[in-house]
């Protein structure tokens, strides 16, 4: 069957099929409509679309992709990728929304400390030594009347993103405390709530790996030698989607 849907029709139009199993390329709003048909009994596998690709036939569009995603869930060895809670949603989006203000922050404060330096005033490396010297300097001779009142205003910028990413980790902190899975990573020497929550918010359902091992490749924890040395080495964002 083929059938063209508006967005606000395909609730409706799935709701009235028998149970089947449905293909979602894992993407932008993936998980919420994975739930939605959940909830109408239907089962649905989320697929990377690095794996969906090899399947695309012709040129890529709508018919195209439903076709490949539709051949890339049959195959009896495909990797998916797992649905996630609305509570872990919601705890990915509290760390992209740090990590969003923090690199608003620097980025903040690199400007902050360009500008100054074109009235010859150069202060330390250090967001928090230029936080505390900031004020001090809105009264500086070698400012103008227009100047002060800019880096006052930019001041005032950089505290409201310090209180945006404080508020974040107060609201992370408190779902680490409340959760059970969070306290067992915790016990693991050099996991805090940051590392934890995210790995929780990153791993929708552990039981996709087969072993320990799995997780670590997942993560991007490779072994490498260097002058015969084993290292670990990990260069991956928590945050990321889990795919």
């Amino acid at each position: 069957m083929r059938k063209r849907l508006r967005r606000s029709q395909v609730a409706a139009f799935m709701a009235q099929l028998p149970p089947c199993l449905i293909g979602i390329e894992a993407g932008a709003g993936a998980h919420y409509w994975a739930r939605v048909l959940q909830q109408s009994g239907h089962e649905v596998k989320l697929i990377s679309p690095q794996y969906v690709k090899p399947y695309v036939k012709g040129n890529k569009n709508d018919s195209n992709d439903a076709e490949a995603i539709c051949e890339a869930v049959s195959r009896p060895n495909m990797r998916f990728v797992a649905v996630k809670s609305v509570e872990q949603q919601d705890l990915q989006m509290l760390h992209r929304v740090r990590e969003r203000c923090i690199k608003a922050r620097t980025a903040l404060a690199n400007q902050i400390r360009g500008l100054l330096s074109e009235y010859g005033i150069v202060l330390p490396i250090g967001i928090h030594r230029l936080r505390q010297a900031l004020p001090g300097l809105l009264d500086a001779e070698a400012l103008t009347p227009l100047g002060r009142e800019v880096f006052s205003q930019l001041y005032e910028q950089l505290v409201a993103l310090d209180q945006q990413v404080k508020s974040c980790e107060q609201r992370i902190t408190v779902w680490f405390k409340t959760n059970p899975t969070c306290q067992r990573l915790a016990q693991v020497e050099g996991i805090g709530p940051l590392t934890a929550t995210a790995f929780v918010a990153a791993v929708a359902n552990p039981a996709v790996f087969k072993n320990g091992r799995q997780v670590s490749a997942w993560l991007g924890l490779v072994l490498r030698f260097k002058n015969s040395v084993m290292v670990l080495g990990l260069d991956v964002s928590l945050t990321g989607e889990a795919f």
